[in-house]
């Protein structure tokens, strides 16, 4: 109970902050109560979802569109209350001040505590409404505004047959989110417009269950198969582990469909195993591992997955978590030399200026979070990917499709 009884105080406090915003620069009553009446409506909407939430299901449409909500909602009202909050510290202060300095206490009491300024609370509802707009678009817009990133990365040791060797890689699809079937068709289109050499696929087809991607089948298999073929991994949500399960058979059938979706879409999934590319007599290893997080599922075995191949090889290896790359692979003994990864969306929040600014909050979480990133030249790509899950919606951070070339000899300023 006491879990449930401090957010509420918590909401209550920021609610009657953001209240006094409106009610300082509003004339007229009817505004307030249309703020009040929208409140109610948009709790209510959430306590209904809440209690209405089915674990055998796990996140659909409605928690979704739920989670908008409480954002669109939530996150400006924090905006007021920060700076109304700060306001009322220095309305104590003066009021304290005015205690000490004014004998005349019981003649003039309304002197002491100043009246909140108007021009305050139009600051504060227009900072608020930065985010607001944000995360409109982010909702209407900016989940399927897809971004083609282009990347070039010169190894030494590239066989000499695969300089200028491109890949295209997406991850987190996240099936279950999409509810606009033109922009997916429209994604599916740019990534084969790129043309590459083979596609990698990066883990989270679905959000938890395979019949997610039954009306997807079709579009997902219209994605070209490239000469050096698509191949996939496994992701966190892949493994159905964030719903309950009427039996562990239900759950092991679940995981068994979401495999067997991989083979519906022509891609080769992975499965701590390996392949090889071959060209012209001579060959790249692609390595996939099953999914492998800090804080996640660990169901991957680099060594396994590498076990059939050399150490000496040139290989890609896809891995979900980038977690993984900074926990396990960049320290292993055998050279892996570019990792592709996804799983953090960039927190489908951010702000980014290439080549100038890069900033998110999930970078306080994963060291690895979007993007090219080198190590003791090792290289990890994390996508931004290509759905979206819980917030629906992205602001600042773009759905990604990433193509990659693959350069032989040291890279020139």
């Amino acid at each position: 109970m006491l879990r449930l009884l401090i957010p509420i105080i918590v909401l209550l406090i920021i609610d009657v902050y953001a209240f006094q915003a409106f009610k300082t620069i509003s004339k007229t009553s009817w505004t307030l109560w249309l703020y009040v009446l929208v409140s109610v409506c948009v709790y209510g909407y959430l306590i209904y979802i809440i209690l209405n939430y089915d674990r055998s299901v796990g996140p659909n449409s409605s928690s979704l569109r739920a989670s908008g909500f409480l954002l669109l909602m939530l996150v400006p009202k924090i905006a007021l209350f920060f700076i109304m909050f700060a306001e009322d510290i220095i309305r104590i202060f003066i009021a304290g001040y005015n205690y000490v300095t004014d004998s005349n206490l019981l003649s003039r009491p309304d002197k002491y505590l100043p009246s909140r300024r108007t021009f305050i609370s139009k600051i504060a509802l227009g900072i608020a409404a930065i985010p607001f707009a944000s995360l409109l678009y982010g909702i209407y817009k900016g989940k399927y505004n897809y971004k083609v990133l282009k990347y070039t990365i010169h190894f030494e040791d590239l066989p000499e047959a695969f300089d200028g060797f491109k890949l295209t890689q997406i991850s987190d699809i996240h099936s279950g989110s999409f509810d606009e079937k033109d922009k997916i068709e429209y994604a599916v289109d740019l990534i084969n417009e790129q043309e590459t050499d083979v596609i990698l696929f990066t883990g989270d087809i679905v959000n938890t269950r395979a019949d997610e991607m039954d009306p997807w089948i079709d579009t997902f298999k219209r994605i070209k198969t490239p000469k050096f073929g698509k191949y996939s991994v496994l992701g966190n949500h892949d493994y159905g582990e964030y719903v309950t399960w009427p039996s562990e058979e239900a759950k092991e059938a679940n995981f068994q469909a979401i495999k067997d979706v991989h083979k519906k879409i022509d891609f080769k999934l992975l499965l701590n195993e390996s392949d090889y590319l071959e060209k012209d007599g001579e060959r790249l290893a692609i390595v996939g591992v099953e999914n492998w997080g800090k804080s996640f599922k660990k169901a991957g075995d680099l060594n396994l997955a590498s076990q059939a191949i050399s150490s000496d090889d040139f290989k890609i290896l896809l891995s979900h978590d980038p977690s993984h790359w900074e926990h396990e692979v960049k320290t292993h003994k055998d050279h892996y030399h570019l990792t592709l990864s996804g799983h953090t969306h960039g927190l489908q929040f951010g702000i980014e200026i290439p080549g100038i600014f890069k900033w998110s909050p999930v970078q306080y979480v994963y060291k690895q979070w979007a993007g090219l990133y080198e190590e003791a030249n090792q290289f990890i790509n994390v996508n931004r990917g290509f759905g979206f899950h819980a917030y629906p919606g992205r602001v600042g951070i773009w759905p990604e499709i990433t193509v990659i070339e693959l350069k032989k000899g040291a890279k020139t300023a």
